[in-house]
């Protein structure tokens, strides 16, 4: 096949068309971020080669010296930015040019306001990188080949950034990238040195590959006139000589002494190796020395990425060794609960297997994990204590996964529990600001347990009917309401020695003494409701395994609890969303019907002489505590109908 038959238009994905559009129109105060972001690639590109080279020198070709080369010309309205590193296959620009292949791309254009200044945000949070590069150019010329590809294998990718792009097959000397950036009329500004040169420094000096672009040097004379000569006549300057200057520091950032290193340059750097144009939240940058020496410099975002949710996501910490990029998937080195940390893990030497390409298994790895572990989590405690609004916002948008720490990290679930926060029913906003050590401080007298109770949304948790008594008697209560909540509260059954007992989970203790009136006063309705209970379990049968009087209630006429070991219905409900058959409330157990006493649909009840109308209202409440849990009733229509003629016998 000659090279021309394999030039082929291909279309944008609708997603790409959208993101482009945004960028162009959204991005206008932003436009020089687009040679942070190329660069950025370029010197990925660079780490990537690099660590294959490891294994396969050949892959240099004999050009060793990594770099990326920057140059413009005025007279084409061009700006290039070529590297020599990794190149790409023809599948693989199509498949990384053509597509987003981002986990997150719904979430992000479900976020989207319409709102320039607001979607700004969102995109940089999303990621911008190639693309980034029409803001300022009206046509995009990429040509890359592959490092080790045959030279008439290289690839030329272009397109104007609306609906299509070309591919075609090409010849191309050296391996890696070169991108042509046909520059906007209104964008002529980037078409010189002095500008081109601050962006870099401003953006990318941190980074360790050499950028470097053409310096003209001071003209020289092909004559000098001789001694005694004061009039010669001026000889012609020679041709200036094109010599190529280095225009960043190419030194590792996390190399230096954090004297050395401004504010300014510890955000710049996020932004390169975290992929994000907004700064940070915070970051720490430590040197480890002794017999297993490492440098880590790791940051916390300032917002929650797209794909935190992707459990297959990489993982946001690059490992190298002396200062060579092995790989940005280190899952050995960073728990998946710190799946949303970003920066770089830099050992001084590490065990590899033969074929370089994992990390085995080894003491030196593990200490590696636990000491940036703990480095993180003192990080956010010192964020807690020091910065509390950061942590509040931290919270928001990481709150969640880092509760998964709790269960995944037993050698930290202490420390990982006192960073973690909730609503409570002291609280009157869906705000998370409650922490384990400051429930345990206003616990009442007497009181041994901390009590929570859990739904699948604040309201619900706030209303919830078991919370009845503990208002009554101005007990606190934890509400929790994030999905993961079910499994944290099941892997932290205890807290500064209190144990976490659900609300909605089998007989209340409150720790409060009770008088010998109470006693016998409870003691009296008992026997007198005996006769209630019994029938009630015979109308509603094998739909739950007890039917007793509550000590909860003190508004609503009935409530479901749980077994004291069986599984919440919030959690049921869970599982059986996840495909989960779960035959009943608790693994299989019924639920516990509670009524109270003191109620007047209960009394209403308990009067009640027609067999048919007692049956139709004690499953009316039941159906009733389902609902109140936020569950789903197995047949609504019933409900209705039942519902429907109890109100019909009232009007008549």
């Amino acid at each position: 096949m000659t090279v021309e038959a394999k030039k082929e238009t291909l279309g944008f994905q609708t997603e790409v068309k959208h993101l482009l559009h945004l960028m162009i129109h959204s991005l206008y105060s932003n436009k020089e971020i687009f040679l942070r972001e190329l660069v950025s690639n370029a010197s990925d590109a660079a780490d990537k080669l690099r660590f294959l080279a490891l294994s396969n020198d050949g892959l240099y070709e004999g050009d060793s010296e990594l770099k990326i080369r920057l140059a413009f010309d005025k007279d084409q309205g061009t700006i290039t930015i070529s590297d020599n590193g990794i190149g790409m296959t023809r599948e693989e620009v199509q498949e990384h040019i053509g597509t987003i292949a981002k986990s997150g791309t719904k979430q992000f254009f479900d976020a989207l306001t319409g709102d320039q200044a607001k979607d700004s945000e969102l995109i940089g949070q999303f990621g911008v990188g190639f693309y980034s590069a029409f803001i300022v150019a009206d046509k995009v010329t990429l040509t890359t080949r592959k490092a080790g590809a045959p030279t008439d294998q290289a690839t030329r990718w272009e397109s104007a950034g609306e609906g299509d792009y070309t591919l075609e097959t090409v010849e191309k000397a050296g391996r890696g990238t070169e991108i042509v950036l046909h520059l906007k009329e209104a964008e002529s500004e980037f078409l010189d040195g002095y500008r081109i040169r601050s962006i870099i420094r401003k953006f990318s000096d941190h980074i360790s590959l050499p950028i470097v672009m053409d310096k003209e040097a001071a003209p020289s004379y092909d004559d000098e006139p001789e001694e005694g000569e004061e009039n010669a006549e001026a000889k012609e300057p020679a041709a200036p000589e094109i010599v190529e200057e280095t225009i960043n520091s190419a030194s590792a950032l996390w190399t230096k002494s954090r004297q050395e290193i401004s504010d300014n340059d510890y955000n710049e750097f996020y932004k390169h190796v975290g992929h994000d144009y907004q700064d940070p939240l915070t970051h720490v940058h430590s040197k480890v020395e002794g017999t297993n020496e490492y440098t880590l410099l790791l940051y916390v975002p300032a917002r929650a990425p797209f794909d935190l949710w992707d459990r297959d996501a990489k993982h946001g910490v690059k490992l190298y060794i002396r200062k060579v990029f092995i790989t940005d998937d280190a899952e050995q080195l960073m728990p998946r609960y710190l799946r949303f940390i970003k920066g770089i893990i830099d050992a001084n030497s590490l065990p590899l297997n033969v074929s370089r390409e994992i990390l085995q298994q080894s003491k030196q790895i593990s200490t590696i994990k636990a000491g940036a572990v703990k480095k993180v989590l003192g990080m956010l405690e010192a964020l807690a204590k020091n910065e509390p609004e950061k942590y509040a916002q931290f919270w928001k948008d990481f709150g969640p996964v880092m509760k998964e720490g709790v269960i995944e990290d037993h050698g930290n679930k202490e420390r990982v529990a006192k960073l973690l926060r909730f609503s409570s029913t002291l609280t009157d906003s869906t705000t998370q600001d409650v922490t384990l050590e400051d429930y345990v401080s206003r616990m009442k007298e007497g009181q041994d347990k901390i009590y929570y109770v859990t739904a699948d949304s604040f309201a619900a948790a706030k209303n919830s009917p078991h919370l009845e008594i503990f208002r009554k008697k101005g007990i606190e209560v934890l509400l929790l309401s994030d999905r993961i909540d079910e499994w944290l509260v099941t892997n932290l059954s205890d807290f500064a020695d209190k144990h976490l007992q659900s609300v909605a989970k089998g007989d209340l203790d409150l720790g409060v003494e009770e008088s010998e009136e109470e006693k016998k006063a409870q003691e009296e309705v008992s026997h007198d409701f005996e006769s209630v209970l019994k029938q009630i379990k015979e109308v509603l049968g094998d739909k739950v395994s007890d039917v007793r009087l509550s000590h909860r209630l003190t508004e609503s006429p009935a409530c479901l609890v749980a077994d004291v070991y069986g599984m919440s219905l919030n959690m049921e409900r869970i599982m059986k969303d996840a495909g989960q058959l779960m035959g009943g409330m608790g693994m299989g157990r019924k639920p516990i019907f509670e009524i109270n006493p003191s109620h007047a649909l209960i009394a209403r009840l308990k009067s009640e002489q027609d067999d048919a109308r007692f049956a139709d209202l004690a499953h009316i409440l039941f159906d009733q505590a389902i609902l109140s849990e936020g569950g789903q009733l197995e047949d609504p229509t019933a409900f209705v109908h039942k519902l429907n003629g109890l109100l019909q016998g009232l009007l008549n």
